[in-house]
């Protein structure tokens, strides 16, 4: 697995669209100060994923788009493309050759792709883990960057040292399950809950449905006597109706044949005055007679009519009564319905437990094993860790002794120069004493 080439555009310093071929062989790319060698770097880190604007030399991520200069617009998007070699199937990726895209827009939106298809950050990242290449790999060692390795604590440097010995993967498998697992025991506390609620539910729902039984069955037993009563007072009524109809009936036929005595009274009118008195006495009393049983007869058709808007309103009511046995009926069947919902429910939330648990073992067992795998993994990082040391140990010592070499060269070279300057004295001396001999 190598680097093949890298196409970036728009990311910092390259407007225009450039390719960077990597052949075999290449070992550095070279340039003055300015010329963009940094940014090529910045382009490989942020298209493995790198979401620190500070590591990418940033105040926020839409600096990485180039901003423009006096002659040339600024570009509305960054994209930078690298391409690898998987030949040796180092990348677990079916493909010989791979090629991982990354692009941002100014107005904050952007894109992953893996073989110019869309993909997510979790997928790059998930591709490159344990392989030294992702974003936390090693593979990319920025200036300055071994001196912070080696001056920084330990624990800073473990992600490094898992990266290189290949376990980011079994830990990140690690944090998963231990994720699953806390979901999971939410999950089944939720389920608990749940079925302890509808427990506490089913006691009080069952009393209420009993209640609603008792209540229907006596409310049925009340229309019923309303119902009797009701027919009862209407019979009465109409007996009563009927008994006014025969009554105002005789006031009729009492009415007729005194009609018919006046009627002979008037023709007998002729034969006497004085029986006319009489007879318009006679008339005058049965008028006001007639007259009472009319009032009477009013009064009676009055009480008929009363009688028979009773009737109308009682029977109104027995079709509202009707109609509330139906819709108690109704929600009594409701109730019932629920009843057997939850029942149902709670059947299905303890099957959903049951599974639950297995799973829960199931992923207890899959930890104990990545544990024990992580364990092997750490006691190997602890050995190579102590190799480390050492080296370092010996590197210190070398320094050291290098040091002391670099002291005594100077040493031997200030006594050389002071040799020389006696030298030349002495050569000066011998002149002159030549001279003066």
């Amino acid at each position: 697995m190598h680097l093949k080439s890298l196409e970036i555009q728009g990311f910092k310093s390259f407007p225009e669209r450039t390719v960077i071929e990597f052949h075999q062989g290449v070992t550095a790319i070279v340039g003055p100060n300015g010329s963009g060698k940094s940014n090529v770097t910045d382009a490989i880190r942020w298209v493995l994923g790198e979401q620190s604007v500070k590591t990418l030399r940033g105040s926020r991520m839409e600096d990485i788009i180039f901003t423009g200069t006096q002659s040339r617009k600024a570009m509305s998007f960054a994209e930078v493309t690298m391409t690898i070699d998987n030949q040796d199937q180092k990348l677990p990726y079916e493909y010989t050759e791979i090629q991982v895209t990354r692009r941002l827009y100014r107005s904050g939106e952007s894109e992953y792709l893996l073989n110019k298809t869309h993909c997510r950050l979790k997928d790059i990242v998930s591709l490159f883990m344990d392989t030294g290449l992702g974003r936390d790999g090693y593979s990319i060692v920025g200036q300055g960057k071994v001196d912070d390795i080696l001056s920084h604590r330990s624990e800073d440097r473990r992600k490094i040292f898992e990266e290189a010995s290949g376990i980011v993967k079994f830990k990140t498998r690690k944090e998963d399950a231990e994720k699953k697992l806390f979901n999971t025991d939410q999950n089944l506390l939720r389920i608990n809950d749940i079925i302890q609620e509808l427990s506490e539910q089913m006691e009080p729902l069952s009393e209420q449905a009993t209640a609603a039984k008792k209540y229907m069955n006596l409310r049925d037993e009340l229309k019923e006597i309303e119902i009797a009563f009701i027919l009862d007072q209407a019979d009465k009524l109409a007996a009563r109706g009927m008994e006014s109809e025969q009554e105002k009936k005789s006031l009729e036929e009492e009415l007729e044949k005194q009609q018919s005595v006046l009627s002979g009274m008037r023709e007998d009118n002729r034969k006497s005055i004085d029986e006319l008195h009489e007879l318009d006495e006679n008339l005058e009393k049965q008028r006001t007679s007639i007259n009472n049983a009319s009032l009477k007869a009013t009064d009676l058709a009055g009480e008929a009519a009363l009688s028979s808007e009773r009737i109308s309103q009682l029977r109104e009511r027995i079709g509202q009564g009707q109609q509330q046995i139906e819709e108690s009926r109704e929600s009594l069947k409701l109730l019932e319905n629920d009843i057997s919902g939850r029942q149902k429910k709670l059947d299905t939330l303890i099957k959903q437990k049951k599974i639950y648990s297995e799973r829960l073992s199931q992923a207890e067992n899959d930890m104990k094993e990545l544990q024990q795998t992580l364990t092997n993994q750490e006691n190997e990082i602890v050995s190579w860790k102590n190799e480390l040391d050492k080296k370092l140990e010996a590197i210190y010592e070398n320094r050291s002794e290098l040091g002391q070499l670099k002291g005594q060269r100077d040493l031997i070279g200030q006594r050389k120069r002071s040799l020389k300057l006696e030298l030349a004295e002495l050569s000066s001396d011998r002149n002159r004493l030549k001279f003066q001999i």
